[in-house]
């Protein structure tokens, strides 16, 4: 007996369902950005792609991670969930990893007393919050990360509210693919 027209569009829905869920899940998420605290990397309105499965992408409703493919490394762009409201998603540029003592001194990045010379970080960062202090030494905690806006003047950060812990980690940017004007890889 042939299916009939409609289990068949049926079926092929459910199926091209679980998978898009399970690449958004596992693979690979849309985000837009919603402020300028990443300008002039990311601006208002750009849409990226985040590559979840780098850092071990996380199992839903547990706490556990597939394995990763690699670590976080100083200047990438990662987006994490937010550490004072579990329901919204941030993305800022990984300054400090753990262990490492990280300090704003006259505008500029300093990680265990040496300067960040990256082009990555050539900018101004000011500083502010209870994390950002001129002349305060911040150590990062285990398991964590210390992350800023690119856009230091208007970034809600790691400055303000601490540490991003690794059990919060979703991505890495790596792809703005909207508007067109604007493709390219994120760096």
């Amino acid at each position: 007996m042939k299916k009939s027209v409609i289990r068949e569009w049926v079926e092929s829905i459910v199926i091209a369902f679980v998978l898009a869920m399970l690449i958004r899940t596992f693979v690979v998420q849309a985000f837009k950005i919603p402020s300028g605290s990443m300008r002039p990397t990311l601006m208002e309105g750009d849409r990226i792609l985040v590559n979840k499965f780098i850092y071990g992408a996380k199992i839903p409703f547990t706490d556990f991670r597939l394995p990763a493919m690699s670590k976080p490394e100083r200047g990438e762009i990662i987006v994490f969930i937010y550490p004072r409201d579990k329901s919204r998603d941030f993305i800022k540029r990984l300054i400090a990893l753990q262990g490492e003592a990280v300090e704003i001194r006259q505008g500029k990045i300093y990680i265990n007393e040496n300067i960040l010379n990256d082009p990555k970080f050539a900018r101004q960062y000011y500083n502010r919050g209870d994390y950002g202090l001129e002349g305060e030494k911040i150590i990062v905690p285990d398991q964590s990360y210390y992350v800023l806006g690119d856009n230091s003047n208007s970034s809600q950060d790691s400055r303000y509210w601490g540490f991003v812990s690794n059990k919060y980690l979703l991505g890495k940017a790596f792809l703005i693919y909207w508007p067109l004007s604007r493709i390219r890889i994120i760096k």
